[in-house]
């Protein structure tokens, strides 16, 4: 079974439109869309995550259609760029906002995410403001969010593009060691060859609202007859 299937897809924003995309994303997989600036890879995550509305095309989930959920429905575990963190609340309750916001006591909801905690290395920070994190630390605080709900679907929007070279490669690292550890289908938006080089199983390139080509990096870099393809991957 697909853990995410993108069926003829078409949305707009403004002037811009994102057409006619179609993909698939298989259990386990690290998908990673790449394209330049303003190609519509943001907003067609959005519209995986119902965010974003869609004017034709499905979205599946396992098998399940999901195209005419609300977000808080879907169960996606979506990290925003900038991560998207409660300045208001300390580490802990920031990791375990989804779960009490849903109803679990907070002692509950501490106990549910400790595998998570421990996993990223995060146990030290639990009280700390998240004012006073790196950019790695609030990547990881985010990442730990994304995953207390047990998502079926993990989506990444550029989750190290406002990092420094060296935070960016082992954040990277983690991400990757994450995504296996917790066996969950990840889709993950870069511009960048060397990051999808560091996390991808299969990567796919857009160009102007369009889905160009699918494959792995290397099918990709080696032989795709797209213009666009050839420059985003040999010249990045």
């Amino acid at each position: 079974m697909n853990a995410l299937e993108v069926i003829d897809l078409t949305l707009r924003a403004g002037s811009f439109t994102v057409q006619d995309i179609s993909l698939t994303v298989a259990e386990g997989e690290y998908f990673v869309l790449m394209g330049m600036t303003g190609c519509g890879k943001s907003l067609l995550l959005k519209a995986v995550c119902g965010l974003a509305q869609i004017a034709r095309g499905r979205v599946r989930l396992r098998g399940r259609d999901i195209t005419g959920l609300e977000a808080r429905f879907r169960n996606i575990g979506y990290v925003p760029q900038d991560g998207g963190l409660f300045p208001h609340l300390d580490v802990l309750r920031n990791i375990t906002f989804p779960l009490t916001v849903a109803g679990m006591k907070p002692v509950a909801a501490r106990s549910a995410v400790e595998g998570i905690v421990a996993s990223l290395g995060l146990e030290e920070l639990l009280v700390r403001s998240v004012a006073y994190l790196s950019g790695g630390e609030r990547q990881k605080v985010a990442l730990a969010r994304a995953l207390a709900r047990k998502p079926e679907l993990l989506v990444l929007d550029e989750p190290v593009c406002a990092l420094d070279e060296p935070t960016r490669r082992d954040t990277c690292r983690e991400l990757r060691r994450v995504q296996e550890e917790f066996a969950v289908a990840t889709v993950h938006v870069c511009h960048s060859r060397d990051e999808a080089a560091l996390v991808s199983d299969r990567v796919g390139v857009m160009c102007e609202g369009r889905l160009l080509d699918t494959g792995t990096l290397q099918e990709l870099a080696t032989g795709s007859n797209h213009e666009a393809v050839q420059r985003l991957l040999n010249w990045n």
